[in-house]
């Protein structure tokens, strides 16, 4: 077995996690590229012992995430071992936090456990206990334009009124936002508010499935939808959180997920400080290849890049 030294662990990190090339296709570059010559076995522990050394800064990365005033929260599947699993991620402006679980709210309830800012995110049940949260319109608009070109009379109605509703007051959030001072939007838009809440209460019932679902998907979180009227400066998607996932969904489709536990944390794990290392400007690679030298050398791991 060639020597492994720090540099080598983080080139074989980024081949997996930034590349995405599975352990044969790595142990197949270093040999035809850099004339090393690794087992599988030994990428695979050397993958290992990477996330063992980045491992203390999890409760830093927590913090962070505690620590913002309006990070951003998604999920997406992840099998492991073929049990359906979730991909969740909690992204603020200088922090980017991973973790593999299930889709109950217990893990919300985990991560933000003293959390004092707003959240935004989808309109998923296990973020509707959070009090100060707010909801992405991207999703709602794209229902209900869909509903808009529905075959059923009803569906096409409801899902008109909610679009055009959502499409005047999003207007009315970026001109408020270009100024003069902050206008009163709420009492401006009351009557286009009320409108659309009455037109949701009567189709709650509906027998539309769909038209029944985003009416009451919009009574569930009015509150949350509608916060950005009494402050404009919020942001109307969740786009951040979406953007983050999309490398690892790719990761996923190419990978099948994880085999273990073990194995799903070292991803979460690997991918929270990378993506928040580049979020930072400082290069991934560089502080991995730190802390795994670090490790071995007994000394204890550097704060990530600020």
């Amino acid at each position: 077995m060639a020597p492994r030294g720090p540099g080598l662990a983080a080139l074989i990190v980024a081949l997996t996690l930034r590349f995405r090339l599975s352990r044969a296709r790595i142990r197949e570059f270093l040999g035809e590229w850099l004339g090393l010559e690794l087992s599988i076995g030994t990428i695979h522990q050397t993958i290992y012992e990477a996330s063992a050394a980045v491992a203390p800064a999890e409760e830093e990365l927590v913090q962070a995430v505690l620590d913002s005033n309006l990070p951003h929260a998604d999920e997406t599947s992840w099998p492991e071992q073929g049990c359906p699993l979730w991909l969740w991620v909690f992204r603020s402006l200088t922090v980017t936090l991973y973790h593999i679980a299930g889709r109950g709210k217990e893990l919300v309830e985990n991560v933000l456990d003293g959390f004092n800012g707003w959240l935004m995110t989808d309109g998923w049940v296990a973020y509707r206990h959070v009090l100060r949260r707010l909801r992405c319109w991207a999703h709602l608009i794209r229902k209900a334009r869909g509903l808009a070109q529905s075959c059923d009379r009803e569906a096409r109605l409801f899902g008109a009124l909610v679009l055009s509703t959502l499409e005047a007051l999003m207007a009315a959030v970026y001109a408020a936002r270009e100024g003069p001072p902050p206008v009163d939007l709420p009492t401006r838009h009351a009557s286009e508010l009320a409108g659309l809440r009455a037109a949701c209460t009567e189709r709650q019932g509906s027998t539309h499935d769909k038209t029944h679902a985003l009416a009451v998907e919009l009574l569930n979180d009015w509150d949350a939808i509608f916060q950005v009227m009494q402050h404009p400066e919020f942001p109307l998607t969740n786009n951040e959180a979406e953007c983050a996932l999309r490398h690892w969904v790719i990761l996923r489709k190419l990978s099948l997920g994880t085999r273990t536990g073990v194995g799903s944390r070292v991803v979460a794990l690997l991918a929270s400080v990378v993506d928040t290392c580049r979020q930072r400007g400082q290069s991934p690679w560089r502080y991995l290849e730190c802390a795994i030298a670090g490790r071995r050398a007994g000394q204890p791991l550097a704060a990530l890049p600020q």
